[in-house]
């Protein structure tokens, strides 16, 4: 970028800024905020920030891209240009590659990958040896190398006992295993969410009791080794329940909860449209609204889009046996205003939280600070074959106007402006 521009009249949003519900002017200078002003003229580039929010880039903890392995599901110029047109200055990236992520030369070059980029790249280690849960992966050596956190992804971790051992260990050198709570032996085979719904198309259902049993496990492996844990998408009334206990009782417990998951219910796969295919399936109302409710009390800590592409002779086929996942970078800030919540609680949700998670620095929007930030706000837009970054386009989100525009994304002395 190396060139100068003025975000005019907007509104900070980021409550470690001492600008923080103030409408300024801000001037961004080889990729540092240099000047934050109500009045401040500039002869350069401006955009105009009136009824928009400016606050720091968003961060996605649930991100899968195909590269190395499988970049015809999404390569790392693609999904970075997804990321920026949905504001993300910041991605986890789950292990699901091919080879997976379970030794430090993946790390290495993952991270290698994704230098020079707008969008700040972290790639999550596996827990275990090629995802397959049986034999630890090597930890310490990911870590060093650069691994932000430790899970399997999608695959949950069946065996307890490796479990406790990833929990002990990771506990040795301060590292965090995320886990993806579904027991295996109860979900079964079954493809969607067991109820009214399922009985009704005739489908096998995986019932709310498949995630909530794998939440109480490691909730209690997690007291036992006095580890922290954090659970991946969880999707029902009770595991909000449950965790919400675990916080009052002092477990060192975090959670997050899938964007899609906020708005649809399993009465969206009546009629078998494979893009409503996901895991964990979509819940019914109360799950939905327990959801919303427990974002706003603060007991889930992040949203995600568990972006996760798919070509399209994994979707355009029978609903049995399409692959699960919804491409979900550009959707999380219009699904989010969809839910209900606040630019404030989008920005606690999006931008603070899962950085926190993790560990890392959170950007702040001051003078001499780094300039990473977005700039949005509640306005409709198009999201189409045009407008959709993504390689793949697995999401029942196409072709529909959505509400909730990102404006400018900048990171990395690097800008992203929008149509």
């Amino acid at each position: 970028m190396s060139k100068s521009i003025l975000i005019k009249s907007c509104k900070i949003i980021d409550p470690n800024s001492s600008f923080n519900q103030q409408v300024v002017n801000v001037l961004i200078e080889d990729g540092k905020i240099s000047k934050i002003d109500k009045n401040l003229s500039f002869d350069g580039e401006s955009v105009d920030g009136k009824g928009k929010f400016l606050a720091p880039g968003f961060f996605d903890m649930n991100v899968s891209f195909g590269e190395p392995g499988l970049e015809t599901k999404e390569d790392f110029v693609t999904g970075s240009k997804a990321a920026m047109a949905g504001g993300f200055t910041g991605l986890a990236i789950m292990p699901h590659n091919s080879p997976t992520t379970d030794s430090k030369s993946q790390v290495e070059f993952l991270i290698n990958k994704a230098k020079g980029n707008l969008v700040d790249i972290y790639p999550y280690g596996c827990v275990s040896q090629k995802r397959e849960g049986k034999d630890l992966a090597e930890l310490f050596d990911m870590k060093n190398s650069g691994a932000i956190a430790f899970t399997d992804g999608d695959k949950p971790i069946q065996d307890a006992g490796l479990m406790e051992r990833a929990l002990l260990y990771a506990k040795g050198f301060d590292a965090l295993i995320l886990s993806f709570p579904e027991d295996e032996s109860i979900a079964g085979k079954a493809k969607m969410n067991e109820g009214a719904m399922s009985t009704l198309l005739g489908m096998k259902g995986i019932p709310n009791l498949a995630e909530e049993l794998m939440v109480v496990r490691d909730l209690y492996l997690a007291e036992y080794t006095e580890s922290k844990v954090h659970f991946s998408t969880i999707s029902t009334a009770h595991s909000v329940e449950l965790i919400k206990a675990a916080k009052k009782k002092g477990l060192k417990v975090t959670c997050d909860a899938a964007a899609h998951h906020l708005v649809l219910t399993d009465e969206a796969v009546s009629d078998f449209d494979s893009n409503y295919k996901v895991k964990p399936p979509l819940r019914i109302d109360k799950d939905v609204k327990a959801l919303i409710k427990g974002l706003k009390e603060g007991i889930i800590d992040a949203v995600v889009s568990q972006h996760k592409p798919q070509e399209i002779e994994f979707k355009q086929v029978e609903f049995e046996i399409a692959h699960y996942g919804i491409i979900g970078l550009q959707t999380v800030l219009p699904l989010m205003l969809k839910a209900g919540l606040t630019p404030e609680e989008i920005v606690e949700k999006l931008s603070l939280k899962p950085r926190e998670i993790l560990e890392i620095t959170i950007p702040k929007i001051e003078e001499n600070e780094k300039a990473n930030l977005v700039l949005f706000n509640e306005d409709e837009w198009d999201y189409n074959e045009d407008t959709n970054y993504s390689k793949s386009a697995n999401t029942p989100f196409l072709n529909q106007q959505l509400k909730g525009k990102i404006w400018l994304t900048c990171n990395n002395n690097q800008l992203f402006e929008s149509n």
